[in-house]
């Protein structure tokens, strides 16, 4: 198997941070190679410069050299380097589509940054991950030991979300979430659960009308293939300990009905995965955290597992 590969992020966050300590924490267990400006990371970081994705087998964190255009200053993006965090991405992706690497490990970004410095046009990453593989349908799964969810909808307002939702999209989004549990998760027989959009799950067309015509229909159909799905269910009995139990992922309808238990549950610990790219994509569930860059405090848990669960990912494929 190939090192995994990890794009920088926005040098002004964390990114460069948690990169070298998680470097140092799974330093003969995840082997990932890091693409970036070494100028942007911590003072005094031992890298190895490397001119292939190969792993270097030297004493400090393999790099990739990419030269950005301004300084790291922590805590304050700067859009003159927006060119250099996508080029990243866009560089990571080839070398992980390439068969060059096993996965790619995308560290956060600024939105906000890159649409000012590179007309950067995408709500996300995962948005922009699907445009350069080539692929439409793609899901964002969010995981931790302890639960797995995936939002049918992602980065829009919620005003916009019931018009957002359609049989065919809550359909492609369990297919490929159901299809990932069993490559990339080992499940043989995957169990779903699906929200209802709606308190109560509609409450019987009492409080909406999606549930019992939207959702269930799907649910029926896919039932009758054979998948074990339960559901619409009412998203606030869904989280507590004893129903995650029944199920290996839970299929959401919006972004929060999504995050929000999970980064109740473990904040520190949660992936973010994409479901459906043609290669193995995962990142910390956290953003930039300018309040805290160039401190030294940052927690690098979240990298560490989005790293682990990559490369467990790969190792499946494999």
């Amino acid at each position: 198997m190939r090192p995994l590969v990890m794009s920088c992020g926005d040098p002004s966050g964390v990114g460069p941070e948690i990169a070298l300590k998680a470097w140092r924490a799974l330093q003969g267990e995840v082997p990932f190679v890091w693409l970036g400006d070494p100028a942007h990371l911590p003072e005094g970081a031992a890298v190895e410069l490397l001119n292939g994705a190969g792993p270097g087998g030297g004493s400090g964190m393999p790099v990739l050299p990419m030269r950005f255009a301004a300084p790291a200053r922590p805590g304050q993006p700067d859009p003159a380097n927006a060119d250099g965090v996508v080029a990243a991405i866009a560089r990571g992706v080839d070398l992980a589509q390439a068969g060059a690497a096993s996965g790619l490990v995308t560290c956060p970004i600024n939105k906000a940054a890159l649409k000012a410095g590179a007309g950067f046009g995408f709500p996300g990453h995962t948005e922009y991950l699907a445009d350069l593989a080539g692929v439409e349908d793609v899901v964002m799964m969010l995981a931790c030991a302890e639960l797995r969810v995936v939002p049918v909808t992602i980065h829009i307002a919620l005003a916009e979300v019931p018009r957002a939702l359609s049989a065919d999209k809550l359909e492609r989004a369990i297919r490929i979430t159901h299809a990932a549990l069993r490559r990339d998760f080992g499940l043989d027989a995957p169990r779903l659960a699906v929200a209802g959009l709606n308190p109560h799950a509609g409450e019987g067309g009492l409080m909406g009308t999606e549930d019992a015509q939207l959702i269930a229909p799907v649910l029926d159909r896919l039932r009758l293939e054979g998948m074990q799905i339960t559901g619409p269910l009412p998203a606030d009995t869904m989280f507590h300990k004893a129903a995650r139990a029944r199920y290996d992922a839970a299929i959401c309808m919006y972004h929060d009905q999504a995050l929000i238990p999970i980064k109740t549950i473990d904040f520190a610990g949660g992936v973010n995965v994409t479901l459906g790219l043609p290669f193995i994509r995962s990142s910390p569930d956290h953003g930039t955290a300018y309040d805290i860059a160039g401190q030294g405090v940052a927690d690098p848990s979240s990298l560490i597992a989005a790293l682990r669960m990559a490369w467990q990912m790969a190792g499946r494929r494999a």
